[in-house]
């Protein structure tokens, strides 16, 4: 029996779709770890231990190598900056990071955007030799175009439908967004075989090639 790989795992929506895929891959996930509410899961039978975490700290867990691998949103890695080894997109979880606004919005002398992401938004738009200011926020970013707190918004876009409800639109998708498998880079050093196992497995899976007989 090879080691213990712990494993970040984000709470919420990508949890659902990350859990379903371990399962294709022939890695056995009980199903009440779907509704538990442990923060520390052990599953020998899988040579795993699962570490239930905020999606937004996946990839600080995995740095900090107390998790050796972590499934994270683009979104994330591309706002923390953390210094972990991408293995694998994973292509669940899809939505786009876009700047949106009110239709009638038009370029004004002090532009200010809201969102949760300030470093994505500020490298876009020094990129786009823009200068705005940015506001983090952290939740209902779609209130600021609406209260006047900001001219325009930096978010992720899934449906479009939030955004429809409150009158506002997409201007421009900045990237595509998937969850990633993402590897402490010692640990992929010290337990490769493990984790490399764990890799080609789920590869096989988005590859489509279904699960080693």
């Amino acid at each position: 029996m090879g080691e213990i790989i712990k494993v970040a795992m984000p709470k919420g929506r990508i949890y659902k779709q990350a859990a379903a895929l371990f399962r294709e891959a022939g890695l056995s996930i009980p199903s009440d770890v779907d509704e538990s509410r442990r923060l520390v899961i052990s599953l020998p039978e899988i040579g795993m231990e699962f570490i239930m975490a905020k999606p937004v700290d996946v990839p600080t867990y995995v740095e900090y190598g107390v998790a050796d691998i972590g499934i994270v949103g683009k979104d994330v890695l591309m706002e923390e900056n953390r210094d972990v080894y991408e293995l694998l997109d994973l292509g669940i979880a899809r939505c786009r990071m876009s700047v949106i606004a009110l239709p009638d919005w038009k370029p004004g002398i002090h532009q200010r955007v809201a969102t949760k992401y300030p470093n994505v938004a500020s490298q876009y738009f020094r990129e786009q030799g823009q200068q705005v200011e940015v506001i983090k926020l952290n939740g209902s970013i779609e209130l600021a175009p609406l209260i006047g707190l900001a001219d325009r918004i930096v978010d992720m876009v899934e449906t479009g439908r939030t955004l429809k409800e409150n009158g506002l639109v997409e201007m421009e998708s900045i990237f595509e967004i998937t969850s990633r498998l993402v590897a402490n880079r010692v640990s992929y050093r010290m337990k490769n075989g493990e984790i490399q196992a764990v890799c080609d497995a789920l590869n096989r899976v988005i590859q489509g090639t279904g699960i080693e007989s």
